[in-house]
């Protein structure tokens, strides 16, 4: 802590003068960014939509009460097709994320120069690309539907997967592996006994994780047309059916909720 004298006084100052004065610009710096981004948005937003949104959120609320419950009997479908976009989109994910992940970690790739760098390039376009961007390209390749949503979810799981195994995969004890290589074990041997039981632990709460994250991804997939519940929602604010959109609303909550109980319930059993 920097000193300074005034005469025979000590004064005692918490930082340096040079490093107070940085501390200062970069506050500085960072309030003329604040502003300079706040003045392009000021310009590009029409003010009286904002101040008129409290009136507009009453008169929505107002319509949107009581729900219409007669319409529960029309969801039980969507909610099965979202629970099965979200399953055997995790299942296709890990599918593919696995070998991906063992390319990436160094201490099991082939080529730390050539094929690591490919498979976190793999890894980071799928986190790159939102569920509803993947959705919304294969319903224009695929067609609209649940095959759409399913491919969509996989896709955006398996970088998921993929970095947070990879990262498993880095972490094992090597003293185990090494006891198996000295038996004269090949090198799948290797992974199967050495690798695969260490990171089990850690596979089981990443694909448990992943198809949590999902069932709530899958929810809205269906407003671009990937199928599900959302499909569902999105009819319903086509046609200001507010009482449905209020319905299908707290059947998504429900269906959420749920999903977090099982998903919560599997990991504690596992972890």
């Amino acid at each position: 802590m920097p000193v300074s004298s005034v005469g025979e006084i000590q004064v005692w100052h918490r930082r340096a003068r040079g490093k107070q004065l940085a501390i200062w610009f970069g506050w500085l710096c960072g309030v003329a960014l604040f502003m300079f981004c706040w003045n392009i948005i000021s310009e590009k937003t029409t003010w009286f939509f904002v101040f008129d949104a409290p009136r507009i959120v009453g008169d929505i609320s107002s319509r949107m009460f009581p729900p219409r419950w007669s319409y529960a009997e029309k969801l039980w479908l969507p909610i099965w097709d979202t629970m099965n976009i979200a399953t055997l989109g995790t299942i296709f994910s890990i599918v593919m994320a696995v070998p991906v992940a063992f390319l990436a970690a160094r201490n099991t790739t082939p080529s730390a120069k050539f094929v690591r760098p490919v498979a976190l390039l793999i890894i980071v376009s799928s986190r790159s690309i939102n569920s509803l961007i993947w959705a919304l390209l294969l319903v224009s390749i695929v067609g609209p539907g649940l095959f759409a949503g399913v491919i969509a979810i996989s896709l955006r799981s398996i970088g998921f997967v993929a970095k947070l195994l990879y990262e498993a995969i880095e972490e094992i004890d090597q003293n185990q592996v090494e006891a198996i290589e000295a038996t004269g074990a090949s090198r799948i041997q290797v992974i199967a006994f050495g690798i695969v039981p260490q990171i089990m632990p850690a596979f089981a709460g990443i694909t448990v994780f992943r198809w949590d994250i999902n069932i709530r991804e899958s929810t809205v997939l269906g407003l671009v047309g990937a199928g599900g519940i959302g499909l569902q929602l999105q009819a319903s604010l086509n046609v200001l059916a507010w009482p449905q959109v209020t319905l299908i609303l707290m059947a998504i909550l429900c269906f959420v909720l749920a999903s977090e109980l099982v998903s919560a319930r599997v990991r504690k059993a596992i972890i």
